[in-house]
């Protein structure tokens, strides 16, 4: 059951002081003097309290918060941008209000968005967590009752609810696939070595190629940032290789992408003479040039399997957490040669 939440009589209780003089300190009022200021403010953090500013502006009016906040890691990444329509499209129809904020991968950003949405009476959060992010970040809200349900990245040992996406069998699926056109040196470009996310698709990648008999090669995992730019700089590195890769599984989509441009700086075609895949099936791969073939996520969907989730605890009036893994599927398109009559050939020349 969600626990109950400190209040300004439990402050002014443990203080020794007035419920108004409480109000009157987190106001920043001049009429407290500091010695009463830096006691309640002691108690504050000790009990861990956090202002509802939301609650505060909604009080005359008695009306209740429909507020629910989305925290994600990169929104440049349009898979990000899609996520959230997903959220908006269900929180939206049940009467909330969606508040989104972007943390760039910076933990302390996290924590100040966090915290502002807190302070502003959300209903329940749902988060992409920042690189870095531990159990500890999440404490706070897991001990204050808000729901939570993280997804795309999971935290060990966080008590909340995750939706993720079967990222071990998407990769391995995307491998396999590579295998049966004929490609035997196989990359895995882009993303950050030290999430999880990286660790579940390149397990899926080694141990697809491991099932062919092909040993994995070390050298090519080349880890770069998971956007655009980082796959130009990953497919730079690979085709700098004594024996230089002939297809890839990227991390995800905004790789795929930078991978294509940085084959095409070199007067490489992707699909006919190297083969490319993502991760995720963001709008824009279904109309690339050439087609993108990806491991499809369906990222609007998963916005809505979250918004759901988190829907249902707040209804409830609980926060058991729930793990769920969704499922994935591999979409053939145009950028690993599947449609080219002489692909397998050319690989095995």
């Amino acid at each position: 059951m969600i626990q109950k939440r400190v209040t300004v009589v439990d402050i002014a209780r443990a203080a020794g002081v007035s419920k108004s003089t409480v109000s009157l300190v987190l106001q920043n009022s001049p009429l407290v003097n500091e010695a009463t200021r830096v006691k309640v403010t002691a108690v504050i953090r000790e009990l861990g309290y956090v202002y509802n500013r939301g609650a505060a502006n909604l009080r005359q009016s008695n009306a209740k918060s429909k507020i629910i906040g989305i925290v994600v890691n990169d929104l440049t990444n349009s898979f990000f941008a899609e996520l959230a329509v997903g959220v908006d499209l269900v929180v939206q129809s049940a009467g909330y209000v969606q508040f989104l904020s972007n943390t760039g991968e910076s933990l302390d950003r996290q924590r100040e968005v966090v915290s502002s949405m807190r302070e502003h009476g959300i209903s329940g959060l749902i988060i992409s967590p920042a690189r870095g992010t531990d159990a500890a970040d999440l404490k706070p809200l897991v001990a204050s009752g808000i729901p939570v349900v993280m997804t795309v990245r999971n935290v060990a040992g966080a008590k909340v609810s995750s939706l993720m996406s079967d990222n071990h069998g998407g990769a391995f699926a995307a491998v396999e696939h590579l295998l049966a056109l004929g490609h035997r040196r196989i990359a895995f470009l882009g993303g950050f070595a030290d999430t999880g996310v990286y660790a579940e698709r390149y397990q899926g990648y080694k141990d697809a190629l491991q099932k062919a008999g092909i040993a994995v090669e070390e050298r090519l995992a080349i880890g770069s940032a998971p956007s655009r730019a980082g796959g130009v700089d990953a497919i730079g590195r690979a085709l700098l290789l004594e024996r230089s890769p002939t297809a890839a599984l990227c991390f995800n989509d905004a790789v795929a992408f930078g991978v294509c441009d940085g084959l095409r700086a070199r007067r490489t075609e992707p699909g006919a003479d190297f083969a490319v895949i993502g991760f995720d099936d963001v709008i824009e791969a279904k109309t690339a040039v050439p087609a993108l073939t990806t491991v499809s996520v369906d990222p609007q969907g998963m916005g809505q399997k979250a918004a759901q989730l988190l829907l249902r605890q707040i209804n409830a009036g609980q926060a058991d957490a729930e793990a769920i893994v969704s499922s994935v599927r591999l979409v053939v398109r145009e950028s690993c040669g599947a449609g080219l009559n002489n692909g397998a050939r050319r690989v095995a020349e």
